[in-house]
């Protein structure tokens, strides 16, 4: 099994990755997730409710999430953009299927409704953000997917354990996802080369991490890419045993991350 992570970038080439997957859909159960931020912002200004980006107290990033940003999240991850990629994948002759983490409770979550977040050089603490963490795969309903020769094609909103819709972290659903199912391959691609020393140098890319020397490399992330490795953290914690960064925007990048041309991870 392999699932793939696509980051929701401007320049991200699904032709490229439909390509690429064409193959491998023949040697491996395909799950894909996917991102829709630049989409989501795009939108949001558009609807006058632009993207508020937030800092926890412990310098992570994520987005403000009140009533209108979850309907504007709704209508872009997993309307308008995830119906795209599956037309997509579709005429690549791909067998898609488009979901969200609501569907089926596909994806649930421990809502995170008060956060204590960097205002400046206070401290506040902010309610009602209607977000939380994957804990729980449906992976029943997976199975069923799989051995009937879907590829989900999946994005937040997940459900939470009360029943409500909560924006969620995609690369750390892909994380539990892939531990959960006990996934050989774990692969995110994103408009980098990998992890870099230097994220506007691509020549100072990172190679190979392994889990005992993690903990050294979290220096190198910025914004995102901090999240994206504590999803590495949590896949290596559940017992994957490689995690691949990858371009997104080339050729055969799926097939290339494999072949370790961008980051791998080990445990």
């Amino acid at each position: 099994m392999l699932i793939l992570k696509v980051g929701g970038g401007k320049s991200i080439n699904w032709d490229f990755i439909a390509q690429d997957l064409i193959s491998i859909q023949k040697k491996e159960k395909l799950i894909i997730v996917h991102g829709a931020s630049v989409k989501r912002d795009e939108i949001a200004n558009k609807l006058g409710h632009p993207t508020k980006v937030i800092t926890s107290a412990s310098g992570i990033d994520s987005v403000y999430t009140d009533d209108v940003a979850l309907d504007i999240f709704l209508m872009v991850y997993s309307g308008l953009v995830n119906k795209k990629i599956v037309a997509l994948l579709q005429k690549y002759g791909l067998n898609a299927l488009g979901l969200s983490g609501v569907d089926g409770k596909l994806w649930e979550a421990k809502a995170k409704k008060d956060l204590l977040v960097k205002e400046g050089k206070k401290i506040i603490l902010i309610r009602d953000n209607k977000t939380g963490r994957v804990e729980k795969i449906n992976t029943k309903l997976i199975n069923i997917l799989l051995k009937s020769n879907y590829i989900p094609v999946i994005s937040a909103p997940a459900l939470s354990y009360a029943g409500e819709i909560v924006n969620t972290d995609n690369d750390w659903a892909a994380a539990v996802m892939a531990g959960t199912l006990k996934s050989q391959f774990l692969v995110y691609l994103f408009e980098a080369p990998g992890m870099l020393e230097d994220f506007s140098d691509p020549g100072t890319l990172i190679k190979k991490i392994s889990q005992e020397k993690f903990i050294n490399y979290l220096q190198y992330a910025k914004s995102r890419m901090k999240k994206k490795l504590l999803a590495v953290k949590k896949a290596l914690d559940l017992g994957v045993e490689k995690i691949y960064f990858g371009d997104g925007r080339i050729k055969n990048p799926v097939v290339s991350a494999l072949k370790g041309n961008g980051t791998t991870f080990t445990r």
